[in-house]
């Protein structure tokens, strides 16, 4: 064989091996990115702006590819084990409090277009994509909301959102979804603009339950939802690893 033919199934060959090594997964970044994320749902990495860069096809592949799916039907399935052993007194005060982003409705959508995370967050851009009103039901929270309005609970949807620019949009969304019958949706005021989601829910819930509401359950996919004080009997915390709310 001429010695320019050997050259060539040589390069060839390496060429091959260099694909092969480049097409298979990153071992490493994949070990990395599920510590990571398992760090980030035990609320260990703190604080956390973004998303690592090299983390974005890894939460790309949990969030469309079932897992993310799995997980909160498991969660919820929990939720309603417990609600299906409440006695409630019936008098309209027993209460759930559910959070309204990325719990009732999803930022999926929109937070694949900011790489999964990877970018900043851009609060201009996210409250255009949040007046679009395009936000889809998370459907294991929808089942657990009309669970809860069976069963004659006083579900509130407690959420960030600002009442002024977002308050309309956002109660249509949630109704174009299939959250009707809640007891009321709290968005937040000028009263409250500058405190943390901690300290803000904290505030509001304390309200309610001077109010005399008995706050069952409680569920967030931030643990800003469910920190604080008065924040119920029992918590559940779904899992989102696009974005952390301090």
């Amino acid at each position: 064989m001429a010695r320019r033919e050997v050259s060539v199934l040589f390069f060839l060959a390496l060429l091959c091996k260099a694909i092969a090594i480049r097409s298979q997964p990153s071992t490493i970044d994949a070990s990395f990115c599920l510590s990571w994320r398992l760090a980030v749902e035990t609320n260990n990495e703190l604080p956390w702006r973004t998303v690592p860069n090299k983390c974005s096809q890894y939460v790309e592949d949990y969030l469309i590819h079932g897992q993310y799916e799995r997980d909160l039907e498991l969660i919820m399935e929990q939720a309603l084990d417990y609600v299906n052993g409440i006695s409630i007194v019936g008098d309209g005060k027993d209460a759930w409090i559910l959070d309204v982003d990325d719990t009732c409705i999803s930022n999926i959508y929109y937070y694949k277009s900011k790489n999964y995370g990877c970018d900043p967050y851009d609060p201009a851009a996210f409250r255009a994509w949040a007046m679009r009103g395009w936000c889809t039901a998370v459907p294991p929270i929808l089942k657990l909301f009309n669970k809860l309005i069976d069963n004659e609970f006083k579900v509130i949807l407690l959420t960030g959102r600002d009442k002024e620019i977002l308050g309309q949009v956002t109660i249509d969304n949630l109704h174009n979804q299939g959250f009707i019958g809640y007891e009321r949706l709290i968005m937040r005021t000028n009263i409250y603009k500058g405190q943390s989601a901690v300290t803000y829910k904290s505030n509001i819930r304390k309200n309610l339950e001077d109010e005399g509401y008995r706050i069952w359950g409680n569920v967030g996919d931030q643990w800003s939802d469910l920190q604080g004080y008065s924040f119920g009997n029992r918590t559940f915390k779904l899992p989102n690893p696009m974005y952390f709310v301090p």
